[in-house]
């Protein structure tokens, strides 16, 4: 696919619940375990969301020493393949503006605002989640879901 907007991949926004399904062995279906090859593009949030979770397991010991390294290894990949886009002041406006079901979260506001930022057509976008927030937004802005 041709680069757009800077992306090498601007076809397929990976969000923080479809990664974390994957890492933490959750999600088991071909079609988001190929996200750890596939990659496309995510949101910086997604960096500190899934180092927050990581920190968070570490801290109430769901996590040993070595499931750390392991995920924390498995996230450093991800991440060195994809494209992070930053959150920039013009994401966060659209974030506090309103979207088509709502409430939603203010995280997953910012997630649907990255997906609008990079200004492609939204039927050649796939949005990849587990979030019912996310999903049912994205699809009633004309994005295809996983």
């Amino acid at each position: 696919m041709a680069v757009a907007n800077g992306l090498r991949r601007p076809d397929t926004y990976i969000e923080t619940s479809a990664i974390l399904a994957v890492v933490f062995g959750q999600e088991r279906t071909i079609s988001h375990r190929r996200l750890l090859v596939a990659r496309g593009f995510t949101s910086a949030l997604t960096v500190a969301e899934t180092s927050r979770v990581v920190m968070r397991g570490r801290a109430v010991g769901t996590l040993t020493t070595d499931d750390e390294r392991r995920v924390r290894s498995t996230l450093q990949e991800f991440f060195s393949g994809c494209d992070v886009l930053p959150l920039s002041h013009e994401i966060l406006l659209r974030a506090g503006r309103s979207f088509p079901v709502e409430p939603i979260r203010t995280l997953d506001a910012i997630h649907l605002a990255t997906v609008e930022s990079v200004g492609i057509p939204s039927h050649l976008i796939r949005v990849v989640t587990r979030d019912r927030r996310i999903r049912e937004n994205a699809l009633a802005m004309g994005y295809t879901v996983n």
